[in-house]
Order: C-alpha cells, then sequence, then structure tokens
C-alpha cells in the first residue's frame, strides 16, 4: 500500500477545462477547487452534465485541466509526462465506473489480476492478492466464474476489487451504483464505503442518490461549471 499522508491526499486547484464545440467553447469547469483528506470518503453531486465526469477524468489524470493543478499525494502532475501519468494512475488511483467493464473472457479472479499483471508483479502474488480482494468483497466462491455467470451486483463488486487490488491512496467512482436495483444498490455502496474506511482509502464517489450521498463524510455540489460545498 502506498505511504499514507498527513496532508491531503488530493487537491484540485483553480481547475479549468473547456471543449471545443462548433465555433466556440463549451466551458465545463469554471476554476474548480477541492481537497480530500486521507480517508475521506466526499460525495459529488449535481445534475446531469453539470461536469461531475469531467471533473474525475482530471482527478484521474485521463484527463488534462486547461488550467490548474492536480496533486495526488501531495505531487503535482501538470508537469508530468505521458508515462509518468499512467504509473502514478496505476499504483495511486482506482476506478469504479456505473457499468463494470469487466472482460467477458475472463473469470473473476483473472479480471481482478489484470491491473497487477500490467503492473509486472508475478502471477502467483497477483493471484493472491486479487483474491484477498475478492473474500473482502463477500465473492471467495465466485471466483472463477466469468461476468455473464454474475449477478448485476456481483459484476460491480469484482469491478470494485480491480479497482482496489493496487492498493491505491484514492478511489474515483462514477455512479457506481447506477446500473443497480435499489437493494442491490445500497449492499455495493456500503460495500464500497466501508472498503474505502478499512483501507484507508480518500474517496470521491458521483451519485445522484442523496439518500447515498448523506451516507458519507461531506458533500460537494457541481453547478454552472464550478463546486462548492453542501
Amino acid at each position: 500500500m502506498s505511504d499514507r499522508l498527513t496532508g491531503p491526499a488530493f487537491e484540485l486547484r483553480d481547475v479549468g477545462r473547456r471543449y471545443k464545440e462548433g465555433d466556440g467553447y463549451l466551458t465545463v469547469l469554471r476554476g474548480v477547487d477541492l481537497t480530500l483528506n486521507p480517508g475521506e470518503v466526499v460525495a459529488l453531486v449535481g445534475p446531469s452534465g453539470s461536469g461531475k465526469s469531467t471533473l474525475l477524468h482530471i482527478a484521474g489524470l485521463l484527463d488534462k485541466p486547461d488550467r490548474g493543478e492536480v496533486l495526488i499525494s501531495g505531487k503535482a502532475c501538470g508537469a508530468l509526462d505521458s508515462d509518468q501519468r499512467t504509473m502514478l494512475r496505476r499504483t495511486a488511483v482506482g476506478f469504479v465506473y456505473q457499468f463494470h467493464h469487466l472482460l467477458p473472457e475472463f473469470t473473476a479472479i483473472e479480471n481482478v489480476m489484470m491491473p497487477l499483471r500490467i503492473g509486472a508483479v508475478k502471477d502467483d502474488i497477483a493471484r493472491k492478492r486479487a483474491h484477498a480482494a475478492l473474500d473482502r468483497l463477500g465473492l471467495a466462491e465466485r471466483i472463477k466464474h466469468r461476468p455473464s455467470e454474475l449477478s448485476g451486483g456481483e459484476q460491480q463488486r469484482v469491478a470494485i476489487a480491480r479497482a482496489v487490488v493496487n492498493e491505491p491512496n484514492i478511489l474515483l467512482a462514477d455512479e457506481p451504483t447506477g446500473n443497480l436495483d435499489p437493494d442491490t444498490s445500497d449492499v455495493v455502496f456500503n460495500e464500497l464505503v466501508d472498503l474505502a474506511r478499512t483501507q484507508g482509502l480518500s474517496a470521491l464517489i458521483a451519485t445522484h442518490d442523496m439518500d447515498l450521498a448523506s451516507r458519507m463524510d461531506r458533500k460537494v455540489v457541481m453547478a454552472g461549471g464550478r463546486l462548492r460545498e453542501a
């Protein structure tokens, strides 16, 4: 697991992002500031199209801001080259999306092992760590099942295990329960938050579900390209 810090685990400083649209530009983020402390679970809420996904992509180094800075574990990321950004993303950041994006031809444990294999972790160590991640989410008996043999909730829990198997400092989730029925959503959400708190992750979770948002440490609201505390 990466070293935990006493200072912020993650920061956005005056982040702006706009996209070319016809003859002009569509401004999505307008000087966004955000700080996540170690072990803090924060809800990101706001209407569809408000920029939540754009913010998460920038936070996870999948996209670059037009202005401002992203800091992960105190490290400014703006000047990093593509390889450095990829390495930091692999080691420090875990992602969970609304759709699980599991590889259908691989079993649950093989899907969870994938980030470790990409990171050149030895196969026996990768398998042991993947098994432990799945076991924490109650899937020890399902490790040999392919995605098509798993329920929607099980598929999403496999995706969560894959996101945390590298033991990141930061977990980013974009509507992680948005594709599930209410009962399953509740179970998966509780497991996700419990896992984040148990592992001391700093988590930023986008959701439309205000009940789920109310169970997190605090809420931030995206509207008009700006972010404010709820």
